[in-house]
């Protein structure tokens, strides 16, 4: 089985649309049967229909509508969470007033119950009430969740069928199980579109809903992702695999279903619009990877030099896991952090130099083949931003830690013929890469009469805000200091070294150098340093601003 064919057999609708923005054909007597049908004459919906849908909430009706209103014009296909209201009915004349301006504009009314995992506390009666009336008031389609359509009566679907398109929906909070089985209960009631939304509790419960998607939808009108923030793959994949279309939160924060992602997002960073069958697949792969730049350092990238490639983050909690995911997808290349840079190693078919020398892999090709190469580009991430600002041979540098950053330093400058001095807080480890790599063992007490040209920190001390150090001040004696760290952008060790007059090269660049060598690497050509430096500099001052807002509000 090939997973996602170049077009999704379910993006081409059953209705065609009778406003006149879709230009499309109905013949006058077949508009007079449908009129025939119902009091209300919907808008039937275009052939093909917008790949995103964004989800609005809101505390009340008129908020609601606000937001889909400043929201249309950048998306023509919402979902208003009527559930979320205490009185759903003063959302209908704003939702025909809306359509009534908005001609191409397709709008699905939702009314989840919350034994289905939505707000709507009322009976599968007044759920039922409110979609129809949600109908009459304009609204295209009505979600209405399996377990709902079988307490209601037939005659009860039937009448909700004739005023809007019935989108079947099924949610699993869970976990990713029984999906032909679920599907095979649903298909019992007749329906325009077919909703089936699992959890992801691994990176394999994504391939087994595209899977389901790419045979599902070669019948039905089939809308399919994974909730949970291992479901991400299927959310931006999904579409090419065979879903109509996939959801998306209006903004950050303001999720209706676990793993969401804004729309913004989706556009800006993952290209949902562009991706098809030959849209190559990367990803960060690591443990944890939620609040990694990768995808849109990445992203960027490839959007730069225009590459039809996505990028994507993936949390693999076992090693396993993340293999099985390589091969099934599959994915062209990996850029792969902790905690698997140093099991993968042997995984691999084949590796560079750095990779056997450090024992670590960062970068991973599938070859055509399905054959995997490793790479190790943290070495190009250190040597790159010091040779720009001095010569390596002969440079005395003192490396801080002795772990796998540590190791591509070292490897790298020795490399280069730098005098390298390795300390570490244990001992042991430190003597054993000195010994490998042909370095020295620096002491503690010497460092205050020492003077080096280079220190580098690869130890974790400083992240998250830390006010933890390394060193003392009175142990920074250098002229240049580069600091790992990216985030925060200024660790207790740089300030301090910074009001030595010390010249600070920031761990954002190691961060854009490594990623730029592993965007050569997969796609041959130079990389766009410069826009990919700006990008995660951005990044980690919103992540900062972000981590302050989030402060002062719990203060």
């Amino acid at each position: 089985m090939t997973l996602f064919p170049a077009e999704a057999a379910g993006s081409l609708l059953q209705f065609c649309c009778i406003a006149p923005a879709y230009a499309c054909n109905i013949a006058p007597e077949s508009a007079s049967m449908i009129a025939a049908q119902s009091n209300y004459v919907p808008r039937l919906l275009p052939l093909r229909m917008p790949r995103l849908c964004v989800a609005v909430t809101g505390a009340d009706a008129g908020e609601m509508m606000d937001k889909a209103e400043s929201l249309i014009r950048d998306n023509p296909l919402l979902e208003l969470r009527l559930d979320y209201l205490s009185q759903p009915a003063a959302a209908f004349p704003k939702i025909r007033r809306l359509l009534d301006s908005r001609s191409n504009a397709v709008i699905i009314a939702t009314c989840r119950r919350a034994a289905n995992g939505g707000k709507f506390r009322g009976s599968v009666e007044r759920q039922l009430a409110v979609l129809a009336k949600a109908a009459a008031s304009g609204c295209q389609i009505v979600d209405l969740e399996l377990q709902s359509a079988a307490a209601a009566r037939s005659a009860d679907l039937q009448r909700l069928r004739h005023r809007a398109a019935l989108l079947l929906s099924f949610h699993d909070f869970r976990g990713t199980k029984k999906l032909e089985e679920t599907f095979q209960k649903m298909c019992a009631y007749p329906a325009e579109f077919y909703k089936v939304v699992t959890t992801a509790t691994t990176l394999y419960d994504n391939v087994v809903m595209m899977k389901f998607l790419e045979k599902a939808s070669q019948q039905h009108s089939v809308v399919g992702l994974c909730m949970g923030e291992q479901g991400v793959i299927s959310r931006v994949l999904g579409v090419r695999a065979g879903s109509v279309f996939t959801f998306a939160a209006a903004n950050p924060g303001e999720e209706t279903a676990p793993g969401q992602i804004s729309a913004r997002t989706l556009r800006e960073v993952y290209r949902i619009e562009q991706v098809d069958a030959a849209t190559r697949v990367y990803g960060v792969a690591g443990d944890p990877v939620a609040h990694s730049l990768s995808p849109v350092l990445m992203n960027t990238a490839f959007r730069r030099e225009n590459v039809n490639a996505v990028y994507l983050a993936l949390h693999a909690k076992t090693l396993e896991d993340l293999l099985t995911c390589v091969r099934e997808i599959p994915l062209h290349g990996l850029s792969i952090t902790m905690p698997y840079k140093e099991s993968i190693v042997k995984h691999l078919d084949n590796c560079d130099t750095h990779t056997n020398r450090v024992g670590a892999c960062n970068t991973v090709v599938r070859g055509p083949d399905g054959k995997l190469y490793g790479f190790n580009t943290d070495v190009a991430g250190v040597l790159r931003p010091l040779e720009q600002r001095l010569a390596l041979q002969g440079a005395k540098v003192l490396v801080l830690g002795a772990g796998g950053a540590a190791r591509a330093a070292v490897f790298g400058l020795k490399e280069r013929g730098a005098d390298v001095y390795i300390l570490n807080r244990t001992p042991a480890p430190a003597q054993k890469l000195a010994h490998q790599a042909h370095a020295r063992l620096a002491r503690r007490p010497d460092l205050k009469k020492q003077a080096f040209d280079v220190i580098i920190n690869a130890t974790p001390l400083g992240m998250a805000g830390s006010k933890e150090s390394p060193l003392h001040e009175d142990e920074i004696n250098t002229r240049f200091l580069l600091e790992m760290i990216y985030s925060p952008a200024e660790t207790h060790l740089v300030k301090m070294a910074r009001a030595k007059g010390v010249q600070i090269i920031p761990g954002s660049e190691m961060f854009v150098q490594q990623a730029a060598r592993q965007f050569e690497i997969w796609t041959g050509k130079p990389a766009p340093g410069e826009e990919m430096q700006r990008v995660v500099e951005r990044g980690i001052r919103e992540a900062a601003a972000a981590s302050e807002e989030k402060a002062n509000k719990h203060a």
